[in-house]
Parts: C-alpha cells; structure tokens; sequence
C-alpha cells in the first residue's frame, strides 16, 4: 500500500503486562507511516498466544476493516493478489466515480481499497 515502516519493537516485561493486562506479556510490532499526523500500529501477540477470530464475516460486531484510497483501484487489487492476499470480492462501482474491492491480508485483516474519480470528493459524496 506504499506505507513506509516507521519503527519496529518487540516487547516484553512487567511494564507491558501491565499496560496489556495479561501475564507475561510479549509482542511484536511495527509503525507504519500514513502522512503527517498518521500513523498505523500492526501488532502481534506472542503472548497470550493469539486466537482465531470466531468468524469472517465481516458484518459481525466489532468487526472492522481499514479502508485506503488508490489511484487505480483494479491495479491496486492485482497488485495485491499478487502478494498473497485473500479476494472477497473483485473491483466494483456501486456509485458513480466511486469503485471498491475488499480483501483480507494473510493475518485475516480486512482492507477496502477504494477509488475515487475527480469528480467526485470525501467531503461531497461520501458523507465524510
């Protein structure tokens, strides 16, 4: 997605467990640099170990997604695949200028890419 890794941790210790609230705690993570005033935290539990999510479905509560806006949303979406991740659905315009796809990362995140033409804006269109 053309993040850049903005730093890299891997942490244990009783600060952490404490912060966490599990015993002996231990994770992995890096921070990734969205833009000025952005930033995405991916994180790894190694301890507690981690646990499979009850479900897929990605309207079951508590479920979210992280949504990024591309230039080119077919391209984004081969480009993707290509690396490995899962197609819940391909490329699609359900309002004009608008086009989305879904996929699911191989850690089972699942990410919305979306397109916007020129024509139209976030703060006009979308609601945001």
């Amino acid at each position: 997605m053309g993040l850049k890794i903005y730093d890299s941790f891997d942490l244990d210790g009783e600060e952490l467990s404490r912060g966490l609230g599990y015993e002996n705690a231990h994770i992995r993570g890096a921070l990734l640099w969205a833009g000025p005033g952005h930033i995405l935290e991916l994180l790894e539990y190694i301890n507690p170990p981690l646990i499979e999510r009850p479900t897929e479905d990605r309207n079951a509560l508590g479920a979210g997604h992280f949504a990024f806006t591309v230039d080119d949303c077919e391209k984004t979406y081969l480009m993707l695949i290509s690396k490995g991740v899962r197609v819940l659905n391909p490329p699609a315009e359900p309002l004009p200028g608008v086009k989305i796809c879904y996929l699911q990362d191989p850690e089972g995140n699942w990410l919305e890419i979306v397109e916007i033409s020129d024509t139209r804006t976030p703060t006009n269109d979308l609601g945001f």
